[in-house]
């Protein structure tokens, strides 16, 4: 097969998807091996009397779910309607990890309590900044009784009764899904509308002929028995599509590869390769691979194309291993990551403030201008950058087409709203576009609440309507420099100057 590489611009998910996806709310079961993640953290200042080992002061201790428990929280971030089942065992962890789930949003009622099984976790050891993992320890329960599995069975054929949109298998290798539950599956698969399997050995899940299933890369190369290779890991992936595909028994194959994103290997057509975002080092990356299943699944089960239900999942990854610990990616933070990835989309007002408002909690400063913006030229190139600098994030509205006709007249404008937002995303001082039909973006001001609202040299603070607004926001005005001789009407007016004759 060849490999159709796709960097994320090329074909991004609109930032409007992540706030669909919640809106339609799928409902979603996850099963599986349920763990309770644990980091301490701390400097190190000394190795041990008793031992050649770092001594970590700790001054932070946390947890968080893990495993399919990790999956439930962070489809439940995207806004899903999520119930887990699995076993949990009835000691500190098991509580520590039920209370967890309740915070996070996810229904717990069908998993089943195991008196003399211990809950599974991991907990790793911090060390220095940047953090560096120093060791890890787990607590790895016993196989489960006949009697604990049946009961299990039992709960997940109560909870498949439901009529969940889509089941995500989390196989970990700790034994839930064993005998009973594996069989209540199996029996059900007709009924199930999407089956997504995340599991260590996705292979033994091919009779079930799964929708998609999501393996990383070293469990592919297990899979096929073959080395990871060096270099080239999606084209190494691609080229052994159908084979993967074969052995997952699946209709798709999803493989995730870290550092170089995901390729997708449908049943049709060519692999398709999502790259991703920044790299992050190793101790930031627990938990990406279930918020790529969990994000995929919440997209595929909301209806979204699986073309980009792809660079959704990736988004979401992304999010995620930008983050400490075992993260989940919310809805804000996904909305904010698309739009990142495309910035001349125009964005509704709904979904620019979704994006403001998680760098607003970010501690990032807000920057407003606005204009008609209809034929770039350097005045605009030099104002932007000014406006970018007073801030972190440079919003641009746009007057809509109908607005710049009553600005401009009815020749404007040159270029429709459309691709005078794409030409600003192109440049690096802009971040996020959006678009107004009013005169003036007063009302739009009280919406996003800027820190800044920045204008060009051409206007005085006492010219213009939105002062007011700002002054009742809190905010300032600025005006910018402006250079002269560099207007749009202009430019106009000299093309037309020197055009030919018709």
């Amino acid at each position: 097969m060849a490999l159709s590489a796709a960097p994320a611009r090329a074909t991004p998910a609109p930032a409007a998807l992540a706030a669909d996806v919640a809106r339609r709310r799928p409902r979603v079961l996850v099963v599986g091996d349920a763990l309770l993640d644990g980091w301490v953290r701390g400097p190190v200042h000394r190795t041990g009397r008793d031992g050649p080992v770092p001594v970590v002061e700790q001054t932070d201790a946390v947890t968080a779910p893990g495993g399919a428990a990790g999956t439930a929280a962070a489809l439940a971030a995207l806004g899903a309607d999520v119930e887990l089942v699995a076993p949990l065992g009835d000691d500190p962890a098991g509580r520590e990890l039920r209370a967890a789930l309740r915070g996070n949003g996810v229904r717990t009622g069908h998993c089943t309590v195991d008196a003399d099984r211990c809950t599974p976790t991991k907990r790793r050891v911090l060390a220095g900044e940047p953090a560096q993992a120093v060791a890890r320890f787990d607590v790895t329960p016993p196989p489960m009784t006949a009697a604990a599995s049946r009961a299990l069975a039992d709960r997940l054929t109560e909870a498949l009764a439901d009529g969940p949109d889509a089941v995500v298998v989390a196989d970990y290798g700790l034994g839930a899904l064993a005998g009973p539950p594996r069989r209540r599956l199996a029996r059900a698969r007709e009924r199930l509308a999407l089956l997504v399997v995340d599991a260590h050995d996705v292979a033994a899940w091919r009779e079930l002929g799964p929708d998609a299933a999501m393996p990383n890369l070293d469990e592919v190369a297990h899979l096929l028995g073959e080395p990871v290779p060096a270099a080239d890991r999606p084209t190494w992936v691609a080229d052994r599509g159908t084979a993967i595909r074969r052995t997952a028994g699946a209709v798709e194959v999803l493989v995730t590869l870290d550092t170089d994103g995901a390729v997708r290997l449908p049943r049709t057509g060519d692999p398709l390769h999502t790259p991703a975002g920044v790299p992050a080092p190793a101790v930031r990356t627990c938990g990406a691979g279930d918020v790529f299943t969990a994000a995929w699944t919440a997209a595929a089960a909301a209806g979204v194309s699986r073309a980009l239900a792809l660079p959704f999942a990736q988004a979401a990854a992304d999010v995620a291993v930008g983050l400490d610990g075992t993260a989940v990616c919310p809805t804000g933070a996904l909305a904010a990551r698309l739009a990142e990835l495309d910035p001349g989309r125009v964005l509704g007002h709904a979904d620019l403030l979704a994006v403001l408002d998680h760098h607003r909690a970010a501690g990032r400063r807000i920057v407003f201008t606005n204009g008609c913006f209809d034929v770039l030229h350097r005045g605009h190139v030099a104002y932007l950058r000014q406006a970018r600098a007073l801030g972190d994030v440079l919003v641009v509205a746009l007057n809509d087409d109908a607005g710049v006709a009553r600005l401009k007249g009815p020749t404007r404008p040159v270029n429709p709203l459309v691709d005078r937002a794409g030409v600003l995303g192109a440049l690096s001082a802009v971040d996020l576009v959006t678009s107004f039909g009013a005169d003036n973006p007063a009302e739009l001001l009280e919406l996003v609440r800027p820190h800044v609202y920045a204008k060009g040299g051409d206007y005085t603070p006492e010219m213009l309507p939105e002062t007011p607004v700002m002054a009742a926001l809190g905010g300032e005005v600025r005006i910018l420099d402006y250079l002269a001789d560099h207007s749009t009407s202009a430019i106009v007016a000299r093309a037309a100057a020197t055009a030919p004759p018709s």
